[in-house]
């Protein structure tokens, strides 16, 4: 049947209306590490759009208190590039803060935690909304490496990575408050909804380690087998689970925080590193650090449902369109 060109123009705008990613959902940020970009994927079409230069070796990054700039750190380059989180350009640089390699702000917007992992100290910044100031440079132990930080925006925890401790930094005073020894090559720190519990991935090892931070000092009371290389969380966001990733084994452990206990595992080749979750709740994205992509896994399924080709050694991995943390 011979269209009309009044049919004919329906289907051309209905055609050029599914071709415009950008009006669909925001874009994907992966963080490649050893290429010193950040590519921009489309996730309609799951194309990299494009790679933008940053500094040398983005790692992580977080999102500022008001939704409206990303933060990449840059730690090798001592500088942080702000990325508009909706359009993937950026905005503006800032230089001048030493190797930034993981970075969280407290819940209550007022300090900026940043952790030199090459340089083995912590810097508390102030943050106005804008700008960054200097409060305290902590000197810690080895290669911290990840920070958590309570509800009442009182205590960072910071692990470290090559001499296996964890700390406790209070923010208002800018002092250590204790240290502890853990498992071999403590990584991502992550704390439970009751601010009782806090839990650390043991990179060197196949567990999650489980301290309770109740009282004055710590104490470790329960190991959670994972996979080898229990790496970085995720929250689901559901109140109840996390996430881990287990950067050896090739999988993700999904964590009942109730009952701290592993509830089910999938599929992740490719060294699993940092997560994010859509806003679905059901869809995970993963950087792939050893395979150079970003895998797309359906948590309902169990499966990798594909792998996008990005950089170099992807590491951070992000999206407004994210579940709740």
């Amino acid at each position: 049947m011979t269209r009309t060109p009044h049919r004919r123009a329906l289907a051309a705008l209905a055609a050029a209306f599914l071709s415009l990613p950008a009006l669909a959902a925001h874009p994907i940020f992966v963080l490649n590490s050893l290429d010193a970009n950040v590519s921009i994927i489309d996730p309609v079409t799951w194309q990299e759009i494009r790679r933008v230069p940053t500094g040398k070796e983005p790692h992580h990054l977080y999102l500022t208190p008001d939704e409206k700039s990303l933060i990449v750190a840059n730690a090798l380059s001592d500088s942080l590039t702000f990325f508009d989180p909706r359009t993937g350009e950026v905005q503006r640089t800032v230089t001048g803060i030493l190797d930034p390699y993981q970075l969280r702000f407290s819940p209550d917007m007022k300090w900026f935690v940043v952790v030199g992992n090459r340089l083995n100290h912590v810097d508390i910044y102030r943050w106005d909304g804008a700008n960054l100031q200097l409060a305290k440079r902590i000197s810690t132990g080895k290669t911290p490496s990840h920070t958590w930080i309570d509800a009442a925006s009182r205590i960072a925890y910071v692990s470290m990575q090559d001499s296996d401790e964890l700390v406790a930094i209070d923010l208002v005073t800018q002092t250590l408050l204790w240290r502890t020894k853990t498992g071999s090559l403590p990584a991502d720190v992550f704390g439970t909804p009751d601010g009782k519990s806090l839990l650390v991935g043991m990179t060197g090892g196949k567990e999650v380690e489980v301290y309770d931070i109740s009282g004055p000092q710590p104490r470790l009371f329960k190991k959670i087998p994972t996979g080898e290389g229990a790496h970085a969380f995720r929250a689901a966001g559901d109140g109840r689970h996390v996430f881990v990733s287990n950067r050896v084994a090739d999988t993700i452990s999904k964590i009942d925080l109730q009952t701290l206990q592993v509830v089910e595992s999938y599929p992740a080749p490719g060294g699993p590193d940092c997560m994010d979750v859509l806003a679905d709740g059901k869809t995970l994205l993963v950087s792939s650090r050893w395979a150079r992509k970003m895998s797309v896994i359906d948590t309902v399924q169990k499966k990798v449902l594909r792998q996008v080709n990005v950089g170099k050694s992807p590491h951070g991995v992000w999206t407004l369109d994210h579940a709740p943390r």
